[in-house]
């Protein structure tokens, strides 16, 4: 397993503890302590499309999301909703799908690069 790869195996399970405390907090209507859980959720979002695409790691959100190969279905459309109202129901789903999405993303360039490498 190279650097990369464990970085992202780290980051997902972080994001698995967070997805798990922002679950039992939506379930109880706690929504104003929602907030910081998804600031931390969407870093880890940015920070795993970053490492996923191989780019170097920055602690702000992406300025340009044309630099990823690899990228959800609108994800600048999608992340600005969520950012705008992270304590939403609605907004946690979404940065979950995304989580999920690029998850797929990732094993799909994984599985491209292994075949692009000439067998020898």
């Amino acid at each position: 397993m190279n650097n990369w790869e464990v970085e992202i195996s780290h980051l997902l399970n972080e994001w698995e503890k967070n997805k798990i405390q922002l679950e039992a907090l939506f379930r109880k209507r706690e929504y104003k302590n929602t907030k910081e859980l998804m600031e931390k959720g969407i870093t880890l979002f940015f920070h795993f499309l970053t490492m996923s695409n191989e780019l170097p790691l920055s602690d702000n959100a992406p300025s340009n999301y044309n630099e990823f190969a690899f990228k959800p279905v609108n994800v600048e459309e999608r992340l600005t909703f969520i950012m705008s109202r992270p304590a939403l129901y609605h907004s946690y789903r979404q940065l979950s799908e995304l989580m999920v999405e690029q998850e797929k993303l990732y094993v799909k360039r994984n599985i491209l690069k292994k075949a692009s490498k000439p067998n020898g």
